[in-house]
C-alpha cells in the first residue's frame, strides 16, 4: 500500500484568533479546476526513511521553505479514496508565513497515453484557511485529519 506523510500546520487566526490550517492547491493542469484540490503538504515515503523525516523534506520540497521548529503531535494515518494512506503531523506555527510559494516540478503525460511530457510544479499555491474552509478545500480523504486535529487542540 502507497504511504505519504505530511505536515498539517495550525495556528490562531491573526485577526479573530479562530484555528487555522495551511493547505496547499496541487498544481498542473489535472488540479487547475477542479474542486477538492487542496491538501496537506505531503509525500511518499522512501524506504526505511522516518515519516516525520518525510512529513518536513515534502513540506520543503513542496512549499519552498522549511517548516519551523517545534513539537509536533502525529494523528495518525488518514485513507484517501485512490487507497493512499497518509500520515499526518501537525505543528503550531503562530507567525509563520509564506511569500511565495516555490514547489519542486513533477512530469505528467499529457495528455494521457499521448507519450507528451510536461514539467508542472507539484504545489502552484499555499496559503492559510479555517478548519471550515479547509474542509471544503481538501480532498476528503484528508479532512479526517482536521478532526483530529480540533480534538488534539481543544482548550489550546
Amino acid at each position: 500500500m502507497v504511504t505519504s506523510a505530511g505536515l498539517l500546520l495550525h495556528r490562531r487566526s491573526p485577526v479573530d484568533g479562530s484555528l487555522e490550517v495551511l493547505v496547499a492547491h496541487m498544481g498542473g493542469p489535472f488540479w487547475r479546476r477542479r474542486p477538492r484540490a487542496w491538501s496537506i503538504p505531503k509525500g511518499l515515503l522512501e524506504d526505511g526513511e522516518d515519516p516525520l523525516d518525510t512529513a518536513r523534506r515534502e513540506f520543503a520540497e513542496e512549499i519552498g521553505v522549511r517548516a519551523p521548529d517545534g513539537p509536533v503531535l502525529d494523528l495518525g494515518e488518514v485513507r484517501q479514496a485512490s487507497g493512499k494512506r497518509v500520515r499526518v503531523f501537525v505543528l503550531r506555527a503562530d507567525g509563520f508565513v509564506v511569500d511565495e510559494v516555490r514547489s519542486n516540478t513533477v512530469q505528467v503525460e499529457l495528455p494521457r497515453g499521448s507519450g507528451r511530457f510536461v514539467e508542472v510544479p507539484e504545489v502552484d499555491d499555499a496559503r492559510w484557511v479555517s478548519v471550515d474552509e479547509a474542509r471544503e478545500l481538501l480532498v476528503a480523504g484528508q479532512v479526517a485529519a482536521l478532526d483530529r486535529l480540533l480534538a488534539a487542540v481543544q482548550g489550546w
